[in-house]
């Protein structure tokens, strides 16, 4: 069993509370075609999402598995999202847009961690805070 599926159940089940219909895919990491962790929609809105957990920041992504993410969202008509799970803190959702590129990945560190979508802000894909 892979490591991050607790993660990824917590997040299903979180979804359909929410709102949203998700599965995992089990296929993800194991098929030479992009596949992300878990895929959702609720008749309006579709996601593809990369579920990742970390007990501290940063999380690093290499620009292999974003573009993978953005390739299979694309072709699926969803919108592409990375999950993150700190130890201790509550679930957010980052659009790719929002990675920080570095040379050769990307990162989500504490400078945009706050600033990703809570499941409140998830169910509109837009953020409700205002930015000071």
């Amino acid at each position: 069993m892979r490591k991050g599926y607790r993660f990824e159940r917590e997040l299903l089940h979180k979804l359909w509370e929410i709102g949203f219909a998700a599965v995992r895919t089990p296929a993800s990491g194991v098929m030479s075609y992009p596949c992300p962790d878990i895929i959702a929609g609720n008749g309006k809105t579709y996601l593809a999402i990369e579920v990742k957990m970390r007990s501290s920041l940063p999380l690093y992504l290499s620009k292999d598995e974003v573009n993978s993410l953005k390739e299979f969202a694309e072709k699926f008509g969803a919108k592409p999202l990375i999950a993150l799970k700190v130890k201790g803190m509550r679930w957010r959702f980052f659009t790719l847009d929002m990675l920080v590129e570095c040379r050769s990945n990307y990162k989500i560190d504490e400078s945009i961690f706050y600033k990703g979508f809570d499941f409140d802000e998830l169910r509109g894909l837009k953020q409700l805070r205002f930015e000071h």
